[in-house]
């Protein structure tokens, strides 16, 4: 019976252990690599909801450039007291132009599957080019958003992550894309 209660009393420590290092893990994963951050407004809709919560990769950006498409975080660069979510349209030295709400990419019609027909924005505005260190974003939601359009394109500097797993609510559960 004595050696019941020493196997018992290793198997409860062994799990404890196991317990606290994936405690530990998980603590510095989200310190130091995911940051849980919520959507405020409904720019980003129809991914992405007002108060849907999400996890943001701070590190992606050091080990694989900003490409088209990612959807990022950053400070608002007219108040970087306030964080905006939207997508990457224009790289640096791109040149965007929007004519009836259809984004050209170097001439090139954007597609854009993520933005629905009752969510477009069928306005024209100017030609940009994308100065180096600089992006050009968009809200999928273009009819209900503030981005690159009314403020222009964005510094490199104030994105601090990019968006990767929507966790809350459990039903919009998923990787972003």
């Amino acid at each position: 019976m004595h050696g019941r209660g020493r196997a018992w009393g290793r198997g409860v420590f062994s799990w404890v252990l196991n317990l606290t290092l994936a405690v530990v893990i998980a603590f510095c994963l989200v310190l130091f690599v995911f940051e849980p951050v919520r959507v405020e407004g409904f720019s980003m809709m129809p991914r992405l909801h007002n108060n849907e919560r999400l996890f943001i990769d701070k590190v992606a950006f050091d080990f694989q450039p900003i490409r088209r498409g990612d959807v990022v975080v950053f400070h608002y660069p007219r108040d970087p007291t306030q964080s905006f979510i939207k997508r990457i349209i224009g790289l640096p030295g791109d040149h965007i132009v929007i004519w009836g709400g259809t984004v050209y990419v170097n001439g090139k019609r954007l597609v854009e599957p993520y933005v629905p027909a009752g969510f477009q924005d069928y306005a024209d505005y100017p030609e940009v080019t994308v100065p180096k260190g600089e992006y050009y974003v968009l809200g999928d939601h273009r009819n209900s958003s503030n981005d690159s359009r009314f403020w222009g394109c964005l510094p490199a500097q104030n994105i601090f992550g990019r968006a990767v797993f929507a966790y809350w609510p459990v039903g919009e559960m998923g990787l972003i894309h």
